[in-house]
């Protein structure tokens, strides 16, 4: 008997180091040109509708996703599912209205409201609290000396000149600083008065959001004309200068009617089960939905992020492809298509918040998000043959060794390290589905060509755009990359706080 186990450690031990001296270049060669611009074509098409989280067009691409997972054997990542969905609300104004002094003002000609950040009520009040700029910090605070319990209060809109830039650059007062400040100091209502009405553009393009569920209520907001801050302050209004703080006599009625819908959306999720260390899991991962449609315009985004999404199903044939040979990688993989990502990084935080799978157990997320395009601002080095390496430098010393070697022994692509630094102005480190990851401590790494100008997030994002051979190239380098750490024997060192 112990013979036997001997002979079975053996083999077990065999079997994970010809796994691990297996040549991954045959398998390198599924991801091609040919096949990423099928897809691609395909996928940034008209047919999936600009792939808006929450609609029907990335309902479509979801399923092609989950079509193709199917086609070349992974198995369904989220407890027999392919897709793990998520709640999304979306809000419609049924009604809004104020009226000063029995002087009733329009929606949009003399006011705007954000339906998602509201709730309906009608409010009746007899004065308004006018609080400066609305801001309270332990530098500048507006309500010093206010009470606005219970009340109405008005303020301005932006930032007094006394605020250090340095303060606006570490975003101590963030979007809802004014609202966070009203509520503090108990206001129900918040009037925040800005210039260039009637609007052209309304708040409520973009309504969707996933906190249904709010633990707090910010007061009802309403972005009112100059016009309705002269109806409240009369000849006291003459602009932003030598206003002071002031309770305004005004029979006030603010209304506000909205229609919640419950929408859903989904990440997709591609399952390839590993040898040996299979309770291991690398992640590689692809934000596939885009902005939709506007104004009967299509965004297509076929770099972004298109480009990331067609090279992980590449990517997951190549993987499938050396498993059917009987070289599958030691560590299992979970492809992972994240939506939402537009809309603030939804699906990878639904993923991170509701782990299919430990992530204590996840040694690394490859991310990819735009690396079909090439940076025209990019001054240095060959801008046919690099590609932006980041986050690489963060979590993990085991990170930059890997892919540089991985790099060096089969692509041999420029590694730009531009967008590791802590001050890069544009913080793309910070914005795209490996961050949720890095949150919780899984080292990661993002790749990105850096394509911020011309197309970004425009109808003009389209598949005729990419240089496809290029796109090969950095997928292949994300497939290497994988190959080492789903073999290797140790999962990567978390060493490294992240900042």
């Amino acid at each position: 008997m112990r013979f036997f186990f001997v002979l079975t450690a053996l083999i077990v031990s065999c079997a994970a180091q010809a796994q691990k001296t297996t040549d991954p270049r045959p398998f390198a060669k599924l991801i091609n040109e040919q096949d990423l611009k099928s897809h691609l074509y395909t996928f940034a098409g008209k047919d999936f509708e600009g792939r808006e989280t929450a609609t029907q067009g990335q309902r479509k691409a979801a399923g092609y996703i989950e079509d193709f997972f199917k086609s070349i054997g992974l198995e369904p990542g989220n407890s027999g599912s392919y897709q793990m969905y998520y709640p999304v609300f979306r809000d419609s104004i049924a009604d809004a209205g104020i009226e000063i002094n029995n002087a009733a003002f329009q929606l949009k000609e003399d006011f705007d409201v954000n339906a998602s950040s509201n709730y309906s009520a009608t409010l009746f009040g007899g004065e308004v609290v006018f609080a400066g700029y609305g801001l309270s910090d332990s530098t500048h605070d507006d309500y010093k000396g206010l009470d606005v319990m219970g009340k109405i209060v008005m303020v301005l809109d932006g930032l007094p000149a006394d605020v250090l830039q340095e303060q606006i650059r570490a975003r101590r007062f963030n979007r809802y600083g004014k609202q966070d400040a009203a509520q503090k100091n108990g206001a129900v209502a918040l009037l925040v008065v800005q210039p260039n009405f009637p609007r052209r553009n309304s708040y409520n393009r973009g309504n969707m959001y996933l906190d249904g569920y709010k633990k707090t209520i910010r007061p009802n907001t309403f972005y009112v004309s100059e016009k309705i801050a002269k109806a409240i302050m009369g000849e006291d209004y003459k602009g932003k200068s030598n206003l002071h703080a002031k309770t305004y006599p005004a029979d006030i009625m603010l209304r506000f009617n909205k229609i919640t819908e419950h929408l859903q959306s989904s990440d997709v999720l591609g399952f390839l089960e590993g040898t040996d260390l299979k309770d291991e899991l690398v992640v590689i991962s692809a934000h596939y939905d885009h902005l939709g449609k506007r104004d009967s315009l299509i965004y297509y985004g076929a770099d972004d992020d298109g480009s990331g999404t067609v090279s992980i199903l590449q990517i997951a044939q190549a993987f499938a492809n050396a498993k059917a040979a009987g070289k599958g990688p030691r560590r299992s993989i979970l492809f992972l298509a994240n939506s939402g990502e537009e809309k603030g990084l939804w699906g990878s935080a639904y993923y991170t918040d509701h782990p299919a799978y430990p992530l204590d157990k996840t040694t690394v997320d490859l991310n990819i998000d735009m690396i079909g395009r090439i940076d025209d601002t990019r001054k240095r080095g060959d801008s046919t043959n690099y590609v932006y390496v980041v986050g690489d430098d963060k979590l993990s010393s085991d990170l930059r060794p890997i892919s540089e070697a991985q790099n060096k022994k089969y692509l041999k692509l420029e590694l730009d390290y531009k967008f590791n630094d802590p001050k890069d102005p544009e913080r793309i480190y910070y914005r795209s589905d490996h961050f949720n990851f890095a949150e919780k401590g899984v080292p990661i790494i993002f790749y990105y060509d850096g394509m911020l100008d011309r197309d970004y997030h425009k109808p003009t994002d389209t598949p005729d755009k990419i240089d496809y051979s290029l796109l090969a190239k950095r997928a292949k380098l994300v497939f290497y990359t994988a190959w080492e750490m789903a073999n290797r024997n140790n999962m990567l060192k978390r060493d490294i706080p992240l900042n």
